[in-house]
């Protein structure tokens, strides 16, 4: 055994505490039979697979205002299920329209059908080779999420997803698609110097270079799906079945008055948008407050 110097077991010990907050917790590995979703955990030089309690129940019913939209996801979706050919998808748009809900619902619609959810925060997309790595071999499909997506020029991260969708050494394999989430179409920032250098070719406008390089990454997304803010009429029908739900949730009935009605549709006019998630809060504001009135409370 060796007779080492107390000065020297107190500088060894610095080292192995040094050492040891740069290693990843323990963690169990995720069992990917009974949790369906999992968060990307950058830790030092690598990261870890975290398994996540999926609370929210969104189902593809409860989806309103884009059938459409809902549409494309569940075809692409199933044949990705079944091994067939499927895209990697961009769903982008205005702020609160449904994108992320959208993914949620397809997770708890098809979840039994093998169907798992990775979600990779944007800096964390430069460990895309060790994620697939991860996953490759389980004997399930996964949807790698990254939401609410925006690059700025020259980013690593930016060059790394580029290079996955593009079908380089950094591919998906085949039992991983791609799907982001973004309020931006081509999820990089757009200025009015990026249309200079433009040039006619064979009487064609050809682009710049600039709107070349902004438009190439989402180019490599075989499926760009569009969400819209929605009519006045189609943001009272997602009210009216916000407030059934919160209601029924409470098992109570909330009678639709003409109160009511307009009472969501100032609260769409403050909130300077009519979307699902505005019909959601303003039903939270609603049922609360009704509830909150009421002799038993």
């Amino acid at each position: 055994m060796l007779n080492l110097k107390p000065e020297v077991v107190a500088q060894l010990e610095r080292v192995l505490s040094s050492v040891e907050m740069l290693l990843p917790r323990a963690v169990k590995a995720v069992n990917w039979a009974t949790c369906p979703a999992a968060n990307w955990r950058r830790h030092s030089f690598s990261g870890y697979l975290e398994a996540v309690k999926v609370t929210d129940q969104t189902r593809l019913d409860d989806l309103l205002g884009c059938e459409k939209q809902k549409e494309i996801m569940v075809y692409n979706t199933r044949q990705f299920l079944k091994g067939l050919p499927a895209n990697n998808a961009l769903l982008w748009g205005s702020r609160g329209t449904g994108k992320s809900s959208m993914v949620k619902a397809l997770l708890n619609e098809y979840a039994n059908e093998g169907l798992r959810v990775i979600q990779v925060e944007k800096e964390d997309l430069i460990y895309l080779s060790e994620i697939f790595s991860a996953v490759e071999e389980q004997p399930y499909r996964f949807i790698l999420l990254c939401d609410d997506l925006t690059f700025e020029i020259g980013e690593l991260s930016y060059k790394m997803l580029k290079s996955a969708l593009d079908g380089s050494v950094y591919s998906a394999p085949e039992n991983v698609l791609i799907y982001v989430t973004s309020n931006r179409r081509h999820l990089l920032p757009q200025y009015n110097t990026d249309l200079l250098g433009g040039k006619y070719v064979n009487g064609e406008l050809q682009e710049s270079e600039a709107m070349e390089e902004k438009v190439s990454l989402s180019d490599r997304f075989g499926l760009w799906v569009a969400f819209h803010v929605f009519t006045q009429d189609r943001y009272l029908d997602a009210v009216r079945q916000c407030v059934e739900r919160e209601a029924k949730n409470r098992n109570v009935s909330i009678p639709w008055s003409k109160e009511l009605e307009l009472d969501a549709i100032q609260w769409s006019h403050d909130k300077t948008k009519r979307c699902g998630r505005t019909a959601m809060q303003f039903s939270r504001h609603w049922v609360g407050r009704y509830l909150l009135n009421q002799p038993s409370a």
